[in-house]
């Protein structure tokens, strides 16, 4: 079998590739204005920029590591607001993630192991890979507990921010994203995501803060659907290294998901859309990346297994009171309080134009269509019972098409960081509901949650 390539090295190396694919992207907007047609305007060669994006993405592909994870989160959290062209192509590296072959792997463990590995007997053949990491199975040779170990790829932490500044250079070169205060603040957010993904003892300790959080909760211990953690061991954990409880589960995607009763699959939905709620008014700690690989559902549909505590990021007293003042105008048609939470969570100040102003206000509206009274849904999209069917609504198409066609005006800003992590959340939730197939109206969940808050009316 033929050996993975390892991560390519070398500031030169990795600086040259991207500098080429980004001189050749860069002579696709050589005219003036190309980005602001690239919105939205005529007069594109959407042929020529799609190509340019799919060299630029398959050069970071190549390069493997921190370039395909940077790659995938400009794809994710800029899915609305960069060019079409390139989030499409971004988007391509979320299934280019390979192992590496164990020759590149054994040296990590031994190194942040030490004689602790024999300890272990671990499967050479890798369980998953992403783009920082990749996941073993094992087995304690004396407890026979089976385990698996998240293993962070050799000397990735070290390279990270020459990265990242190297992928945002290319794309600014080539012409992808503007150069602007607001977007800088934009990219500070996602260098932060992407350096806290590989900080192995805070995502123990987050792990572990969010089972005691979860077990002590009464309203979370009383779903119909448990939530659970993975016990970590902190003793043979390391810096490069994570060792966690092996889970048996299925992916929200497979076949035995799906079937399983439409009553047992309205549960999972609404435990998802709780879960939600407890993370940013409860806890205060929120998953940043809702993939369907980060939830295990297993028996029967009666639990969920939460994984990858690296990508949650703690909100702000701000951020959670804005994001309960924007939910709760919305619901209570507070059109003034709507953009007072606007306001705290950096979307609009007291310069921002109107239509920057109608343009967050209605997305809002659209974003919280499944949290309202049954009476305010369209009939169309209810059962026979009065039931929202999620799966039909097709809200994220309906909302990232208002979104796009917003973007392509002069007076649209680029929404911040922290923003976007929230609203790529909120999809993340409301795909997952969806592809579970969930029917079920959310106004009871919001509302109990704003009440609690101190939001009710």
């Amino acid at each position: 079998m033929t050996k993975k390539t390892p991560i390519r090295r070398g500031a030169i190396g990795r600086g040259l590739a991207l500098s080429l694919a980004g001189a050749r992207a860069g002579s696709a907007f050589a005219i003036d204005g190309a980005l602001r047609r690239l919105r939205g305007d005529s007069g594109v060669d959407e042929d020529r920029l799609q190509r340019e994006a799919d060299r630029f993405a398959d050069t970071l592909g190549e390069l493997k590591g921190s370039y395909v994870k940077i790659g995938q989160l400009l794809a994710l959290l800029g899915e609305h607001f960069l060019p079409a062209p390139l989030t499409r192509a971004l988007h391509r590296l979320e299934s280019q993630t390979q192992p590496l072959d164990w020759s590149h792997i054994e040296p990590v463990l031994q190194s942040a192991m030490g004689a602790e590995l024999e300890q272990l007997n671990i499967d050479r053949q890798a369980l998953a890979a992403a783009s920082l990491a990749q996941v073993h199975r094992a087995k304690h040779r004396q407890t026979k507990k089976d385990l698996v170990l998240k293993i962070q790829y050799p000397d990735l932490a070290a390279v990270l921010d020459e990265d990242f500044a190297a992928v945002v250079r290319m794309l600014r070169l080539a012409r992808w994203i503007p150069a602007s205060k607001d977007f800088d603040s934009w990219l500070q957010v996602l260098h932060e995501q992407l350096i806290l993904e590989v900080d192995y003892p805070r995502e123990l300790a987050l792990a572990r803060e969010m089972a005691e959080a979860l077990g002590t909760n009464a309203r979370m211990a009383g779903l119909d659907v448990e939530f659970h953690v993975p016990g970590y061991d902190a003793e043979l954990s390391s810096c490069d290294v994570l060792v966690m409880d092996f889970v048996r589960g299925k992916l929200v995607t497979d076949p035995s998901v799906v079937a399983l009763s439409q009553k047992r699959r309205d549960q999972l939905g609404r435990a998802m859309l709780e879960l939600f709620f407890f993370e940013v008014f409860d806890l205060g700690l929120m998953q940043a990346d809702p993939n369907f690989g980060n939830y295990l559902i297993g028996d029967k549909g009666k639990r969920i297994t939460l994984l990858d505590f690296g990508s949650f990021v703690r909100l702000s007293e701000d951020t959670r009171s804005g994001l309960a003042d924007t939910i709760a105008g919305g619901q209570q048609k507070d059109w003034g309080r709507l953009e007072r939470g606007l306001t705290k969570l950096g979307c609009i100040d007291t310069d921002s134009s109107d239509h920057a102003r109608r343009t967050f206000v209605a997305f809002v509206e659209k974003l919280l269509e499944p949290l309202r009274p049954p009476e305010e849904l369209p009939s169309e999209l209810l059962n026979a019972r009065g039931v929202y069917r999620w799966a039909d609504s097709q809200l994220l198409k309906r909302t990232g098409r208002h979104v796009a066609g917003s973007v392509a005006s002069r007076d649209f800003s680029i929404p911040p960081g922290n923003f976007a992590l929230m609203a790529r959340k909120l999809t993340g939730v409301f795909t997952f509901i969806s592809v579970v197939g969930a029917e079920f109206n959310g106004v009871d969940i919001v509302d109990d949650w704003l009440r609690r808050w101190g939001c009710a009316e």
